[in-house]
């Protein structure tokens, strides 16, 4: 999901390296191109719609794993939250190495690390060692993603860079919005592993066109920040852990408390290290401007509120409801499909009445569409009282995405816009693990899986997912306050 905060950087960045779409460099000379922008589109939309689609294509076979490898509640928040979790953390990085060691190349190492990890989770023979394989997934896809956009900015000239980067976002919408579809027809049709083997041969197929199709391109050579990553990749495995944990064992068992210290005191030792070293992954200074530190708030609390519901409505509609995977996939499509008609109106309006107010107006669509889902669940509601709620959230989806990327680099200067796309979506990431991880919690104190001795199994899943959801909207209502909160014209800070 780190589409709409790329597209517009891209669109400028020269193909030399001096700004990326998820990167740390700057803007500088008009561009030129390297490659055949064809062949680089079809390699690397190809790339990205892969690594896209498995951000949301598990969901729908969630049930389907929970059965087959016997998972409890946090063996499927792992699976999700492995892929995520990493992906979140080196994004940047990815983005980093490229720039110095060749993008290309890059490409080609993060393709076959997310094609080995697909490999991995679809012959897990247990959960344990499914979360293992997705997180080699989200790593590898960490290092794809933000070069894919930057090899095709490269490839294409600059007059037609604008229509290509729009095809890339609408490859990434399609892949949003058919994960749950296309996860539950695999699902259907063979077996949950599929969902991961169909990558396989198209990691294959892409490599060697990758070698022989793309261009060779580098960027401004930053140094690794390798303690910085060390740090923040513990300290937030510590924190999810705690959350994860805790909501299975309580809150006071030692182990629980553990991660929680640990992954605070790392946090702040991570915290600590940025503002001194001289070339941190996460420059603090970005958050001086008080636009871009509200905005990525926002976006963090949009992400958490939205992956969360997302987790469980999917087992909701199977678990409870007695659909199929693909049955469960198409009647989510009003909330993930619907984006791509709203996204584009959203656009043009924010143009007219400023971003602030469209993203504002869509948190509180999402807000009530969860409100209203979860104000009509019961073991028994018809799929007919759903839908409003599914509608209402898929309009706030699309109100929310479009204009967001303009928020995020309005607040900062021309030259650090790569780097602040890149944290954006980096903190959104970091936002659903946050969802899927506090959400579970929430709903392991007041229901589960399984019966219990006076609760049918449908109703003890569903007395733990409308607290759930409920959270997920209050959620939303703060992060649409945060939004109204924002200044009415950004005030960039001088320096980052």
């Amino acid at each position: 999901m780190a589409e709409s905060t790329l597209a517009r950087d891209a669109g400028a960045s020269p193909d030399t390296g001096t700004g990326t779409g998820t990167g740390a460099g700057t803007a500088q000379a008009a561009p030129t191109t390297i490659g055949h922008p064809v062949r680089t589109f079809v390699i690397v939309g190809t790339a990205m719609f892969m690594a896209q689609l498995d951000n949301l294509v598990v969901t729908s076979a969630l049930p389907s794993i929970q059965k087959a490898l016997h998972a409890g509640l946090s063996g499927l928040q792992w699976t999700i939250s492995a892929y995520t979790l990493t992906f979140a953390v080196f994004l940047l990085t990815g983005a980093t190495l490229g720039d110095r060691y060749g993008r290309k190349r890059l490409f080609g190492i993060g393709l076959t690390v997310f094609t080995l990890g697909s490999i991995g989770s679809a012959l897990a023979p247990n959960i344990a060692t499914l979360i293992t394989a997705r997180a080699v997934q989200g790593l590898g896809g960490a290092i794809m993603v933000p070069l894919t956009l930057t090899l095709l900015s490269a490839a294409v000239r600059p007059e037609r860079r604008g229509l290509a980067i729009g095809g890339w976002g609408a490859l990434a919408g399609v892949a949003v919005a058919l994960g749950p579809v296309i996860g539950g027809g695999i699902t259907d049709a063979a077996s949950w592993k599929w969902i991961f083997w169909v990558n396989v041969p198209i990691g294959i197929v892409l490599l060697p066109l990758s070698r022989y199709w793309l261009s060779e391109s580098h960027g401004p050579s930053r140094r690794l920040d390798v303690p910085g990553n060390a740090l923040v990749s513990l300290g937030l495995f510590g924190v999810v852990y705690g959350l994860i944990r805790g909501g299975q064992i309580g809150w006071t068992r030692p182990e629980v408390l553990a991660g929680f210290v640990a992954g605070g005191l790392l946090l702040a030792a991570f915290l600590v290290w940025e503002s001194r070293t001289a070339e941190p992954m996460l420059p603090l200074g970005l958050f001086r401007g008080r636009q871009f530190t509200l905005v990525n708030l926002a976006s963090m609390l949009m992400f958490f509120g939205m992956f969360g519901s997302v987790f469980f409505l999917i087992q909701l509609f199977q678990d409870v409801y007695g659909m199929s995977p693909l049955a469960a996939g198409v009647h989510a499509l009003p909330w993930t499909a619907i984006p791509m008609v709203a996204a584009p109106i959203a656009g043009a309006l924010s143009d007219r009445i400023g971003g602030r107010v469209i993203v504002g107006v869509g948190l509180l669509f999402q807000a009530a569409g969860l409100a209203a889902i979860a104000a009509v669940t019961t073991t028994t509601v018809p799929y007919s009282h759903v839908i409003p709620g599914l509608v209402l959230g898929g309009i706030g989806n699309g109100l929310f995405f479009a204009p967001i990327a303009n928020l995020v680099l309005g607040s900062v200067r021309r030259d650090q816009e790569g780097l602040a796309s890149g944290v954006n979506n980096a903190i959104r990431e970091f936002g659903g693990v946050l969802g899927v991880a506090v959400m579970g919690a929430i709903f392991a104190a007041s229901g589960g899986y399984g019966p219990t001795a006076t609760l049918s199994a449908p109703q003890h899943f569903v007395n733990g997912v409308i607290p759930a959801v409920y959270t997920g909207a209050v959620v939303l209502l703060v992060a649409s306050a945060t939004v109204w909160a924002l200044p009415r014209r950004a005030r960039i800070p001088a320096a980052a």
